[in-house]
């Protein structure tokens, strides 16, 4: 994809946002805080680090993006139709029947969706074994990024792909943990204590750095640096405001499962297409 400048990445960020809000107040079901909180990772991801081809999504020298907390899978929906990959009409159709975009993604429904997830914790093995398929095929310039959320790591096999990408040293694993803080029975610090984050990671081995996940720039910028680590996997602790842009959503673990009602969508959409106030909205 053709590099863009930074306002007109926070620009699809926010577009991004307002199509999450729509989707699920339309599906009537999903996952709310997640997504608007990945939205300027995903934005990154798809619009300026990512080696790929939404017209030829099979490119055999395609970067490798995984989803691990597949719950979050809107903000990618989205995102890939911002991109290209399928109309922007067909995002509407999320969860319903006989769609592409079921509520967790499913890789032979969707060209481009690289894995189907839904069980959590799963993320990172699949990367690795991916990482270690590319580096059997001697590809040494292509990554697997895989995002995965916090309070997923409270499953074991996490820890376990992280112990086997140290000993491999599978420096074309990039992690990126989507530190909000919250899941679904509550903040992640009163359900299964993470911290010392960033000391576990690289107790296991890992090569670790730590940004502002709704930074564009600092993501853009972590990516890079991760891309020059040549001993060691890399995890990126992205720390993102859950319900980003929606106030009444941010920060508020009850929203981790929770969609918007038709009421609270209009407001939602109105602090996104107004910055919160900031600006005045064309749609007013």
């Amino acid at each position: 994809m053709p590099k863009l400048p930074l306002e007109r990445l926070e620009t699809i960020a926010n577009d991004i946002r307002e199509d999450i809000i729509k989707m699920l107040e339309h599906a009537g079901s999903g996952h709310s805080a997640g997504p608007l909180g990945l939205a300027d990772i995903f934005t990154a991801l798809y619009f300026d680090i990512l080696k790929h081809d939404p017209k030829k999504p099979d490119w055999p020298q395609r970067d490798i993006l995984l989803l691990s907390n597949g719950h979050c899978v809107p903000v990618r929906y989205a995102t890939m139709a911002h991109a290209g990959y399928f109309p922007k009409k067909e995002l509407m159709t999320l969860r319903q029947l006989g769609s592409r975009l079921q509520g967790h993604p499913e890789r032979t429904r969707l060209p481009g969706m690289e894995t189907t997830s839904g069980p959590l914790g799963c993320g990172l093995s699949q990367a690795c074994g991916m990482a270690l398929a590319m580096r059997m095929d001697e590809q040494k310039n292509r990554w697997v990024y895989v995002v995965m959320g916090d309070g997923e790591q409270d499953e074991g096999n996490v820890w376990e792909a992280a112990m086997l990408a140290s000993k491999y040293k599978l420096h074309n694993v990039i992690a990126i943990t989507d530190r909000n803080n919250i899941q679904i029975d509550g903040p992640t610090e009163s359900v299964m204590p993470l911290e010392n984050f960033k000391d576990k990671w690289e107790a296991f081995g890992w090569h670790v750095l730590e940004i502002n996940g709704n930074d564009i720039d600092a993501v853009i910028d972590a990516c890079a640096m991760a891309r020059a680590i040549i001993e060691k996997p890399t995890m990126i602790i992205a720390h993102t405001i859950p319900g980003k842009g929606a106030d009444f959503m941010e920060n508020d673990f009850n929203w981790h499962g929770k969609t918007p009602d038709h009421e609270q969508a209009v407001k939602a959409l109105h602090e996104l297409r107004t910055l919160g106030g900031k600006i005045r909205s064309e749609h007013e």
